[in-house]
């Protein structure tokens, strides 16, 4: 039987970017229990403090969370939520043992006449062909029967302070009616957005793994406009923004793309595309232009210097931003990490600029040295914009131009700098 409302007690199962808001804004209608196996999480929540830098001190101290990673206390709640990532493998493969190790956790603790709602980014299946034979098998339990099963793709956007988790439309299904209602009425407890019912759990798994898979199509399509319309000597934003007159015209720009959803989600597809003996031509294709792109930056790079003669051991190259989105401290799957590796490989000296990400682990992530511009006593043959910051107004052009020797190059992937600025200040400028 599915508990009322005034009975749910809500357990959110990983406490990452998508997990703890989610576990805030429920903390607001319900008695929540915040689980991670992270003991080092955990205690940094004890004390307010968000890993992730998303989650304001005052909004943790004051949400009244059970913070553990005791995994016996999930046995406490009958609405539990699995908020944990799904990454790729070496081999673009998607990698569930994250979802199977946390279902496996739920499975030990939960009890009958529990829901058990699924936020992770999978493909068209996994949900009910992958995670309820976990359940059932070590609980001794039976889904429909003993428990229910629900799905609601998270749509977190992280940085994003205006599109948060409760101004965005949340999907919610569910294995029968009654799941589904149920999971639509506590939901909608928190999205102001309000909720839409899918079809079924399939449905709606499949609607999360396209939205980023449609993102990284458009995306690409601009990358490669840009490598097109280089050649021609054509900016292509100028073109972009000719093209946005037209009222139908959707508003994509060129850039790196990485992180732990747009460049990993379409592998989602495409694996089980070619499980069901379709191997897509157009996602792929998407996927590989994105790919190219960091190499695309590197080689870049290194033809301007060859136009100018320089030799490689003494040149030294600042790289701005190293992590995979703007305004965000996170550096899982950047891109930028592939250019400065293959920059390094040729013996190139690279510096960084990260301001949101400490300095040991630019050291440890990126092999690189990440300095202050206005406090270095180093002079710089190249400059890279990967990212666009809002801390980076800080830091003015004629500041960039201190740091700069003769010839200065910029390869400004953000579209940051004015082209006739730059140029006017004697730059060699190249956009994306």
């Amino acid at each position: 039987m599915i508990p009322s409302i005034n009975d749910t007690k809500i357990g959110i199962v990983g406490l990452g970017y998508v997990g703890l808001p989610l576990a805030i804004e429920f903390s607001k209608h319900f008695k929540v229990i915040g689980y991670d196996i992270s003991k080092q999480k955990i205690e940094s929540l004890k004390q307010g403090i968000d890993p992730g830098k998303e989650t304001k001190k005052v909004d943790i101290d004051n949400s009244g969370i059970l913070f553990t990673d005791d995994q016996t206390k999930i046995s406490q709640c009958n609405f539990i939520v699995i908020a944990v990532p799904t990454p790729i493998d070496k081999d673009r493969d998607p990698d569930l043992s994250y979802v199977e190790s946390a279902t496996e956790i739920v499975a030990k603790n939960m009890k009958k006449d529990s829901i058990i709602v699924y936020e992770s980014t999978v493909y068209p299946g996994v949900t009910e062909e992958v995670c309820i034979p976990i359940l059932e098998n070590i609980s001794r339990l039976k889904c429909k029967q003993d428990f229910k099963i629900g799905y609601s793709p998270e749509r977190i956007n992280p940085g994003d302070k205006i599109r948060t988790i409760d101004n965005i439309i949340k999907i919610v299904s569910g294995i029968d009616d009654e799941t589904l209602n149920y999971v639509a009425e506590i939901y909608s407890k928190i999205i102001k957005a309000g909720v839409f019912r899918a079809d079924s759990i399939k449905v709606a798994e499949a609607a999360k793994v396209i939205e980023n898979t449609q993102r990284d199509l458009n995306i690409a399509l601009m990358n490669e406009l840009s490598l097109i319309f280089d050649k021609m000597d054509i900016d292509v934003m100028k073109v972009i923004e000719a093209a946005g007159s037209k009222w139908n015209f959707h508003h994509y720009h060129p850039g790196l793309v990485g992180g732990h959803c747009i460049s990993v989600d379409p592998h989602y597809l495409l694996y089980k595309s070619k499980k069901l003996g379709y191997d897509p031509k157009v996602i792929l294709a998407g996927r590989d232009v994105n790919e190219h792109m960091p190499i695309h930056i590197a080689n870049r790079v290194t033809d301007e210097l060859d136009k100018i003669n320089k030799n490689f051991e003494n040149t030294n190259i600042l790289v701005m931003g190293l992590t995979f989105k703007d305004n965000v401290n996170d550096i899982r799957n950047s891109k930028i990490k592939i250019t400065i590796n293959h920059l390094l490989e040729k013996g190139l000296n690279i510096y960084a600029y990260e301001p949101l990400v400490d300095k040991e682990t630019i050291k440890n992530k990126f092999d690189v040295n990440n300095i202050d511009p206005k406090n270095t006593n180093l002079k710089f043959d190249c400059i890279i914009i990967a990212r666009n910051h809002k801390i980076f107004d800080e830091l003015s052009f004629n500041d960039i131009k201190k740091i700069m020797n003769e010839k200065p190059i910029m390869i400004d992937v953000a579209y940051r700098f004015d082209k006739k600025e730059a140029k006017n200040n004697g730059f060699v400028y190249k956009s994306f």
